[in-house]
Parts: C-alpha cells; sequence; structure tokens
C-alpha cells in the first residue's frame, strides 16, 4: 500500500480537484484507491455506507474512485456552529462540541482516531490519495497538526504540493510554503503542481526551470483552467444561473451556516432556472422561488434572515403568489417555532420561528443518517404526485400541527415534509431532492417554471466532470513520475477483500 497525499499553499488552491482529478485517473486503470482526508472542515456533508458523515468533497473522491463514501475516509470532521465553536464529528459519528481551545487540547487524541481510521483504510486499497486541508505553513496551527504535515510525518507518505497561479504569486506561493516546514517536512515534498493556469505555457516555462533549480524539486505538470467546471464544492458557493427570457428565477439566503449547498447543484445546471445566492447586506430581488437551505446553527441564521429583512421580504413575496420552500433547517425555520430538546447547537432552547406554516417542528435527539427513497405526494389532480426521488436525510424532524396539512412526500410508506393549504409553501427534511430530473422537474413546476428544458442527470454530470479532470492527469502531468512514486506495476486491477461495496 502506498499513500499520497496533495498539499496546497493556501485554501482553494485546488486540492480537491487534483485528488479528484487522480483519484479518478486511476481508477479509470483499475487501479485500487481510495480518498482520505484526515481533518476537515466543512458544512457541506454527506453520509456513508456505514451510516456515517463525512466531508462532501471526500464523497465525490470516493465517486471518483468507483467505491461508496465510507466513514474511514474523513474521520475528523469539524462543522463550525460559531467563530469560536464546532460539532466534531469522529470516524462518522458525532462526539460533541467544543470550542477552539478545547479542540486544539483534543487534538493528539484525535490524531490517534484518524491513524487507525488510515490504517483501517490502507487494509482494503492499495493506493491512498489524502487531501490535506489549508496550508501546512500555517504556523499558529503546526502543534499536533492532524490537516497536513502532522498526518504525512505519522504516515511517512510522500507529498505534492499545489499552488493556484490564478491568484497571482504562485513562485512565492510554493518557495515561502516549503520555506516555513521543517528540513523532513520538505525532503518529503516530492514536487509542485501548478493549477489553474491560462496563457502561453512558453511563457511560463523560464519559471518553472527557476523553481526546480531553486528547491531541487520536479513541477509535476501544470494544469490548466478548466472553463465549465462544475463540480462539488467544499466550501464556497457559485453565484452562476441561467439568464433565458422567461426562466424561473430562484434566491437562496446564503446564511451563516449555511449547510449541504450543494443541494442547489441540479438548479444551477437547469436550462430554464436563474439561481441566484444572496448574501450579507445584498439586496434580496424578486423571485418566483425562495428556498430557505439547511442551517448548523439555526437559532443564529434565524437573528441573520430577520437582521438582513428576509421576513418581510418573503411575505410581500407570497402576497405576490412566489412559492417558498425550506430543506432540513429551511423546513424548520418556515413554522411558528422550533424545539432543540437535546442541543444538538450547544443549548437546549425553543424559539419562534417565522411564523409561515402553521406547525412547530423539533430535532429528534439522535442524529439519523440515511440515504431514503421515497415519492412527492401533491394533490391528486397534480401530474407530480408519485413522481419518485431519492436522497438522504441527516436530521430526524417532527412536525407537530393542530390540524394536519399535506405532507410533501412519502418516504416506506410514512408521510414526510409539508405543503401548505393554500400550495404555495413546501418543505423537506431531505438533502438531494433536487438530484433526480423527474423529482427536479416537477418541484420546479410547482413553482411555476414552463417548458424551458429538461433537468440533468445530476450523477451522470458529476462523473462527466470527474472524466474531465482524470483526462488533465493525462495531458498535462508527468504520469510515468506518479506510476514510479505510487508503485503502480505492484497494486492490483481489483479492490481488496472486504472493501465496502
Amino acid at each position: 500500500m502506498i499513500t499520497l497525499m496533495i498539499q496546497g499553499t493556501t485554501s482553494d488552491a485546488g486540492k480537491t480537484t487534483v485528488v479528484a482529478a487522480l483519484c479518478r485517473w486511476l481508477a479509470r486503470q483499475g487501479v485500487s484507491v481510495a480518498p482520505f482526508k484526515p481533518q476537515n472542515m466543512a458544512l457541506n456533508s454527506a453520509i456513508t455506507i456505514d451510516a456515517g458523515e463525512i466531508g462532501r468533497s471526500t464523497a465525490l473522491h470516493a465517486l471518483a474512485c468507483g467505491i461508496q463514501p465510507h466513514s474511514d475516509m474523513n474521520p475528523l470532521l469539524l462543522k463550525p456552529q460559531s467563530d469560536c465553536g464546532a460539532q466534531v464529528i469522529l470516524r462518522g459519528q458525532v462526539y460533541g462540541n467544543m470550542d477552539a481551545l478545547d479542540y486544539h487540547a483534543y487534538k493528539a487524541e484525535a490524531m490517534q482516531s484518524v491513524l487507525a481510521a488510515w490504517r483501517d483504510l490502507s487494509q482494503r486499497y492499495d493506493v491512498i490519495i489524502a487531501e490535506g486541508a489549508g496550508s501546512p505553513a500555517e504556523i499558529n496551527l503546526r502543534a499536533n497538526d492532524i490537516a497536513n504535515m502532522g498526518f504525512a510525518e505519522a504516515a511517512d507518505c510522500p507529498v505534492l504540493l499545489v499552488g493556484d497561479i490564478e491568484r497571482g504569486g504562485v513562485f512565492a506561493q510554493l518557495v515561502g510554503t516549503l520555506e516555513l516546514i521543517s528540513e523532513s517536512e520538505q525532503a518529503r515534498t516530492q514536487g509542485f503542481i501548478i493549477n489553474r493556469f491560462r496563457g502561453d505555457m512558453a511563457l511560463l516555462e523560464p519559471g518553472l526551470d527557476w523553481l526546480t533549480e531553486r528547491t531541487g524539486k520536479p513541477v509535476i505538470g501544470v494544469l490548466p483552467y478548466l472553463h465549465g467546471l462544475i463540480i462539488d464544492s467544499e466550501d464556497s458557493i457559485g453565484l452562476s444561473g441561467s439568464s433565458t427570457a422567461g426562466a424561473l428565477n430562484v434566491i437562496v439566503p446564503v446564511l451563516p451556516r449555511i449547510t449541504n449547498h450543494n443541494d442547489f447543484d441540479p438548479l444551477r445546471l437547469h436550462p430554464g432556472v436563474n439561481l441566484q445566492f444572496i448574501g450579507p447586506d445584498q439586496a434580496i430581488p424578486p423571485a418566483d422561488l425562495i428556498i430557505l437551505p439547511g442551517s448548523q446553527s439555526i437559532r443564529a441564521d434565524l437573528a441573520w434572515l430577520q437582521a438582513q429583512g428576509w421576513p418581510q421580504a418573503i411575505e410581500k413575496h407570497l402576497r405576490y403568489g412566489g412559492k417558498v420552500f425550506g430543506i432540513s433547517g429551511g423546513l424548520q425555520l418556515l413554522g411558528e417555532g422550533l424545539d432543540d430538546p437535546s442541543g444538538s447547537e450547544g443549548a437546549s432552547a425553543s424559539c419562534a420561528a417565522l411564523g409561515l406554516l402553521p406547525i412547530t417542528t423539533s430535532v429528534n435527539p439522535e442524529q439519523q443518517l440515511r440515504e431514503v427513497q421515497g415519492s412527492l405526494t401533491f394533490s391528486a389532480e397534480s401530474s407530480a404526485a408519485g413522481t419518485e426521488f431519492t436522497g438522504y436525510i441527516m436530521h430526524s424532524i417532527t412536525i407537530h400541527s393542530a390540524e394536519p396539512l399535506p405532507p410533501l412526500t412519502s418516504i416506506n410508506g410514512q408521510h414526510e415534509g409539508v405543503i401548505s393549504a393554500d400550495n404555495q409553501i413546501a418543505g423537506t427534511a431531505v438533502h438531494g431532492i433536487f438530484d433526480q430530473p423527474a423529482a427536479c422537474d416537477a418541484l420546479l413546476h410547482w413553482a411555476g417554471l414552463q417548458d424551458l428544458g429538461a433537468a440533468v442527470n445530476y450523477q451522470a454530470h458529476r462523473l462527466e466532470q470527474l472524466d474531465r479532470l482524470a483526462d488533465q492527469v493525462e495531458d498535462y502531468l508527468d504520469t510515468d513520475w506518479l506510476r514510479s512514486v505510487l508503485k503502480l506495476d505492484n497494486a492490483t486491477t481489483q479492490p481488496k477483500a472486504g472493501t465496502p461495496a
């Protein structure tokens, strides 16, 4: 077994993209490969085959490898709840809430769980492509580091360093990072990858020669900027959408602790949808559909919505006949009140919500991570009734109402979600409900979309994008160098026994 770690000079340098590309390139050759991210901080997450939770980017990497995501692949996930505190997910399960100082003290213990997960994963695959987080040169975070060189040193694995030329100063990024790490860490840094290059390669070559001469390390390749690449994002939220005349205008508030914003990727890709994310202090534009997304800190995000004027904007939107949709935490925000009896956000509490639906909601004490299959349950006269979907639930939400409202979906014969009596407001606990084209189009038709093209097959789109990335490896990286470092002559062409299916 060999582990190769990809680290970056900064956040968003392209580590996630490079790991996806390498995983897909290896999988296409039949290599037994799996991704690994020792520590991640993200509010975009996914559920795993062993009923755990990992970062969304690592789940994307598993897809690139052609395998099911497993909690061993991202054993430590931090989900920020405030500027100084986060929920800690350890090997797929909630460990607890910690502030920054408590977590710093806990890191040495957490490292043992991280290494145990890596060893378990290494028993099942021949090649592990690991991803760092942030930068290895963050001096204040180097003590008991898990995310970058701390893991690489413990696992004794080689490292490739990625720099983003689009940010400018890529040579300073790479050389500066190398200068700020220890001698042993410099030695295990085997080479560089430059990402997002635009222009004439001949103009860059003198700099590449200088970099190799200055550091004694090769540039493994220069990856060009990929236009039109839309793939699962870890943190950044794309603001693009269709500008087609007559498109359905959809807006989503960017809550301070928004979760799983990849729910909206299928809408970004839909030819009949103009999707806009509305950030702090931005004007709230007219729209056909407002979607309230998931939230890691519902009460704090509710206060943010109120301060930003969203309740008044939504009330006006509804008076003019617009539709409103809520997903998970967004569903809770729509009700008259919400309960958090188990203190999932740090302290048990109840509070008033937006009051748009005559319901109160509560999060069940035990987190329920599961994939679901169901069908939409619009009224009988709607062509959407019976449309099937798949998705996943991360929090089990109980809806309380004095008078039962129609459910939005049916899952295993049980009613789920809600739709208002006037058919203007709906909500569900299911993430990924837009991923299937039929369900996506049915929900958009409910919101007022006319015939402006069909939804994309989102899973097929993701695989197409991953193949584009793998092609980049073949075209622009030194594959002979990669084969040598990864010892591909000794790698099997099928997953080992015991690999999760």
